[in-house]
């Protein structure tokens, strides 16, 4: 629960009514220092299945949102089998000890648009039958969990519901990720800690940019109203260049800000475009994104300033 996603999905479930939340934590808590005293907060790394166990025990959970993870694709590059071991053991022991119980709760597992890999512009947009062809390690391990999640749905008919969410940025995120460390970068010059001029990478890059608080209420809808061993596709069903999410965010600042770009922040794979159909979980859910990209650029930088300002 404490890490981005997870953080902000317990923000959206603490507004339903009769939610009573138990959130699994490993880490660092910063991201979820505000919900002192509203969920309770469980202890455990679930690479390790006693501690998946206990925390299923101690919750006893009629809905399970899995959300723990490595989610960062280049780092699965330097380290594959770090990336492998962490998601793929993560899920394996909370499948496993739900199957082992006598309960039969709603789980949502959640893959990643990275496991249809590397796909040509004329293949666009994906469906969720679109073959998958995972170029990094990490997609293949989000292929492992998504099949996972299938197969203990087939095996042990548990009600599984399986989500292929596309990228999604907001306050919060750790500023490995695109969106955010552009952010970062703005809001220390701004600070005057760092030159002004902005490093980046690969501008050329399309994708969809789906904002984190939007993908909460997704996932709260796909495990309510989604249908047990199905996948689903979340996006908005459109793109932006990485260069748009430059040019915005140098906007959104008073400095004069030069931008480079950094070889070394070439990925050794890079699809040039990618967004998936979202038809099919909309009609299933009704769910469409309500924030528009500007505001979650706009609010990812403020985030920055602030963290920066506090110097934490």
């Amino acid at each position: 629960m404490n890490g981005f996603a997870g953080s902000h999905l317990a923000d959206y479930l603490l507004t339903l009514p009769d939610t009573e939340l138990y959130g699994g934590v490993f880490g660092n808590c910063d991201n979820i220092a505000h919900l002192a005293g509203r969920a309770t907060i469980l202890e455990g790394n679930l690479t390790d299945p006693r501690a998946a166990h206990e925390l299923l025990t101690r919750a006893q959970p009629d809905r399970i949102f899995h959300l723990a993870g490595q989610a960062f694709a280049p780092a699965s590059y330097q380290d594959p089998w770090a990336t492998l071991e962490i998601n793929i053991r993560a899920q394996i022991n909370i499948l496993h000890a739900v199957a082992q119980s006598q309960r039969a709760p709603r789980i949502l597992v959640i893959g990643s648009i990275d496991e249809f890999g590397r796909v040509a512009p004329e293949q666009m947009p994906l469906t969720e039958e679109s073959p998958l062809r995972p170029d990094s390690p990490y997609a293949v391990s989000k292929i492992a969990q998504d099949y996972l999640g299938l197969q203990y749905f087939l095996s042990h008919h548990l009600p599984i519901v399986r989500v292929r969410p596309t990228n999604h940025i907001g306050p919060r995120q750790n500023e490995q990720f695109v969106t955010a460390n552009f952010a970062k970068q703005i809001a220390d010059i701004e600070a005057g800690a760092r030159a002004p001029a902005l490093i980046v990478g690969n501008l050329g890059a399309q994708r969809d940019f789906v904002d984190v608080r939007d993908m909460a209420r997704a996932y709260a809808l796909a495990l309510e109203r989604g249908e047990p061993g199905a996948a689903y596709n979340i996006g908005s069903g459109g793109v932006h260049s990485i260069q748009e999410i430059v040019d915005a965010l140098v906007q959104l600042s008073a400095r004069h800000i030069q931008v480079r770009q950094d070889p070394a922040r070439l990925r050794p794979s890079d699809t040039p475009i990618i967004y998936s159909d979202p038809k099919k979980f909309r009609a299933q859910t009704g769910w469409t994104p309500q924030i528009p990209l500007a505001q979650s650029l706009r609010d990812i930088l403020d985030y920055w300033r602030a963290k920066i300002q506090k110097g934490s």
